[in-house]
């Protein structure tokens, strides 16, 4: 997640408003790809905007040896929580992903779920871009997803979800800005007795970019673009994709 929002409430209650998210069918997805474009021995793996950590548990549990950076701390308490539960050996560091430091380099960076989306601009992504340049193997991939300006043209748009869950009352408002970008409120209602709510609201922005423009962001930073698929697929994308996968590699 970007650093530059806290996360606060929405951290508590993420897994549940994305539990239709299924992150062993992602996390098989990636390792099909890892194994066929770049099959090494004790891979390690970024995952890079890592969250509460769901993604990286999974990707741990297919052998990898994985670390996590994420910018929110309230992200990260929620993915410690899962990692003293499961005990997997993942790495999590809080690092605003625009200043990205490692000990070493990585052979594979995964950045999944629209992080790309959340950063201000496109000098941001550029930055990110190059900082995982420096941070991978040469020969490495980086694979990431994005929203397409069709998702937030029309899946996204103007509309209004309501969430009515045992834990939470949660009213999701996008506001679509006609261009490129989404602004997204999350007014949360909480109880302790179910009768007084307080109200907490949270918001952010999601901006897409055209498919072009990031494959010359990625050239920039060093990388060749070898794929762009269609959401979770091997599949060239529509005009009506919602979701891209980018595959990259190292030079």
């Amino acid at each position: 997640m970007n650093s530059d929002h806290s996360y606060g409430v929405f951290a508590r209650y993420y897994d549940l408003l994305t539990e239709n998210v299924d992150y062993e069918a992602r996390a098989a997805y990636l390792d099909g790809l890892i194994r066929r474009l770049h099959p090494v021995e004790d891979c390690l793996v970024l995952d890079l905007a890592c969250g509460t950590g769901s993604l990286s548990e999974a990707l741990a549990r297919r052998g990898y040896d994985v670390i996590g950076v994420d910018g929110s701390g309230e992200m990260l308490n929620e993915a410690m929580g899962k990692k003293c539960e499961s005990g997997l050996p993942i790495q999590y560091v809080c690092q605003d992903m625009r200043r990205l430091e490692l000990y070493g380099r990585v052979d594979v960076t995964v950045c999944m779920l629209d992080s790309l989306n959340h950063l201000p601009g496109l000098p941001d992504v550029q930055r990110v871009f190059e900082r995982v340049s420096r941070y991978t193997e040469p020969g490495g991939l980086f694979l990431f997803d994005v929203n397409t300006l069709h998702k937030h043209r029309v899946t996204l748009g103007d509309q209004v979800f309501l969430f009515d869950l045992d834990e939470i009352y949660c009213v999701w408002e996008n506001r679509f800005d006609g261009e490129d970008t989404v602004t997204i409120t999350l007014d949360f209602f909480e109880t302790e007795d179910g009768i007084h709510y307080t109200r907490t609201t949270e918001q952010f922005r999601e901006r897409a970019y055209p498919r072009q423009v990031l494959e010359d962001a990625l050239i920039r930073a060093d990388f060749a673009v070898e794929a762009v698929y269609g959401a979770d697929s091997l599949e060239p994308p529509s005009e009506d994709t919602d979701r891209l996968i980018f595959i990259a590699r190292k030079k």
